[in-house]
């Protein structure tokens, strides 16, 4: 047991707890049954998205109480409390989308607040779903006071026909109903049998890239990225969660100290070799915005570029969370990296040990097909790339993993909007070469940067996955496969190049080189913008219409407030 040392009085709960002027505040806490001894020690916030609104977040509860546990046994004082979530496979396909990174800000804003509010000295963030992940985060880097992440881990496998599932192929599923591929009674099969238990979506999606990201980043410990929701070894790594806060706390170690650019480097390259989410793009400028640090979606895009694709998982390849899980988890894929040559060893973790260190006692396992080596990869190219050009000046995002071919050229079809692509799609208005515009759907012009899942599964439905490219200044799901190319910026509310194609203008996609263009001169482009008019969205109040007058471009992260370079001190100082 190491020895850990504490002094209250250089810790921010002092102002609750310590003194004469606190004996207002202590007797609350002895209202809620707490020793004296309990209101001495650091006080440690233990917050979670737990909610009944989704699989992803209704294992979290449980997982909170063994934090706790870990907590109150090296010497600290939990408090639960929760924040919200918004749960993207329920909110996808209809206007509930226009919520969900909107809900990543408000999870960071609310976990800053309660904090901030009564004063906690360290953080335990568990998150399940896509935007509690990079939230949490954010808000840890944020407040900077000692804090280890968690994920609430995988959901179980489906099995239908004999094959392994996920809820990507429920949507696609969908598209097939529209083909009149499958029968509705197929249909039902599928979608009763995708998800047997509690738990995030299974294949590389978002939460599990930004599972991957949260040890590869440092604020998680190793290996408790990996086990299933349903498994009850995830208590122990809860419950080590809470004594490595402590620990924390002691040696004086806090996040900005583990979250530095090489560290967003090292979690840039495993969002790549996995074949990650496009999400990530947004998520990890995000997080270094909090920071201060300079590392904006072309950043990321340089890291991918030279990162090689050595994962083959869902919804590129073939397995799912829980099979990487028994091939040895996120820290084989870091291991890969590192004996590639591809990782910053010297970047420190919530361990206290560098990641180099972490892996030292890692063996990178032979006999399994789902990571490779960096020396024989499955591409060359990493799982995600950036683009950029006349379409997209200040870039765009695909991920590539699974594409035949990284070029793509046709003639536009422009949509204001998703439900008109998903009308035309499910209705089979759409032709073979087409490429697919969905503007108005970025961070201002959503509002809310919707994915759009629904859409581009109902085209793999239909079988015309691979036979037209969709382009939005909105999102795609990390489920999203095809030539689905997101991220679009500037987007089509502040005047970008999206904004002004028309139908039939030819779009070149390159995804070998990088580039993203439309065929018309600059001088074109100019007299449409003169001509442009900005389409109005629907939103005059409310939390929408807020997010709408602060978020920035997706370049950036759509942050909604200016970060770490301009605060003027950090709560962990208060």
């Amino acid at each position: 047991m190491p020895t850990r040392s504490f002094n209250k009085l250089n810790l921010p709960s002092r102002h609750t707890s310590s003194g004469t002027d606190s004996a207002p505040h202590r007797a609350f806490y002895y209202a809620m049954g707490m020793t004296e001894k309990e209101i001495a020690q650091p006080f440690v916030g233990v917050a979670t998205t737990w909610n009944e609104t989704a699989p992803c977040n209704i294992t979290l509860m449980r997982q909170a109480q063994s934090a706790k546990k870990g907590v109150k046994a090296a010497g600290g004082t939990p408090r639960e409390f929760t924040t919200i979530t918004v749960t993207d496979g329920i909110a996808m396909g209809h206007q509930g989308m226009k919520a969900s990174l909107v809900s990543r800000d408000a999870i960071t804003d609310t976990v800053e607040l309660t904090m901030r509010g009564h004063c906690y000295d360290a953080l335990v963030g568990i998150a399940g779903c896509d935007k509690s992940l990079p939230g949490m985060m954010m808000a840890m880097v944020r407040l900077n006071v000692p804090s280890v992440f968690m994920y609430g881990g995988s959901i179980l496998p489906g099995r239908y026909k004999g094959k392994d599932i996920t809820i990507q192929d429920v949507f696609e599923a969908v598209g097939s109903h529209s083909a009149g591929t499958i029968t509705d009674d197929e249909l039902k099969a599928i979608e009763v049998a995708a998800c047997p238990s509690g738990g995030s979506c299974g294949g590389q999606f978002t939460a599990n890239t930004m599972a991957c990201v949260s040890e590869a980043i440092g604020l998680a410990l190793p290996g408790s990225a990996g086990a299933p929701a349903p498994y009850e070894s995830r208590d122990a790594y809860a419950e080590a969660s809470g004594m490595t806060v402590m620990d924390l706390i002691s040696n004086g170690i806090r996040p900005r100290d583990i979250v530095t650019r090489e560290a967003l480097e090292n979690a840039a390259r495993i969002v790549a070799c996995s074949g990650g989410s496009t999400n990530a793009g947004l998520h990890l400028p995000a997080i270094a915005h909090e920071c201060g640090i300079d590392f904006d979606l072309l950043d990321v895009c340089e890291i991918f570029k030279d990162t090689p694709y050595i994962a083959d998982l869902k919804p590129a390849g073939k397995f799912v969370a829980k099979d990487l899980f028994e091939a040895g988890g996120v820290q084989i894929m870091l291991k890969a990296l590192m004996d590639g040559g591809l990782l910053h060893g010297n970047a420190i973790t919530v361990t206290g040990k560098t990641i180099a260190e972490n892996l030292e006692d890692i063996l990178f396992p032979e006999n399994q097909k789902i990571v490779y080596p960096v020396s024989n990869p499955i591409t060359e190219t990493g799982g995600v790339v950036g683009l950029q050009g006349s379409l997209a000046p200040d870039g765009a995002i695909v991920k590539v993993a699974g594409l035949e071919s990284l070029v793509f050229s046709g003639p536009a079809r422009v949509f204001e909007c998703e439900e008109d692509a998903y009308k035309a799609v499910v209705e089979r208005q759409i032709s073979k070469g087409e490429v697919l515009i969905i503007r108005n759907e970025g961070p201002k012009g959503g509002p809310g940067m919707r994915e759009m899942l629904s859409t581009t599964s109902a085209l793999y439905g239909q079988g015309m996955g691979k036979s037209v490219a969709l382009i939005t200044d909105g999102r795609f799901s990390g489920a999203t496969r095809g030539f689905c190319i997101g991220h679009v910026s500037p987007e089509a509310a502040v005047g970008g190049p999206i904004g002004l194609i028309q139908n039939g203008d030819i779009i070149n996609i390159d995804a070998d080189k990088g580039i993203l263009d439309v065929v018309l001169s600059e001088k074109e482009l100019q007299e449409r913008h003169t001509a442009w008019q900005p389409v109005e969205n629907e939103f005059g109040s409310g939390a929408l219409w807020k997010y709408a007058q602060t978020v920035s471009s997706a370049r950036i992260g759509a942050v909604t407030h200016p970060g770490g370079k301009k605060e003027k001190h950090t709560y962990a100082d208060i």
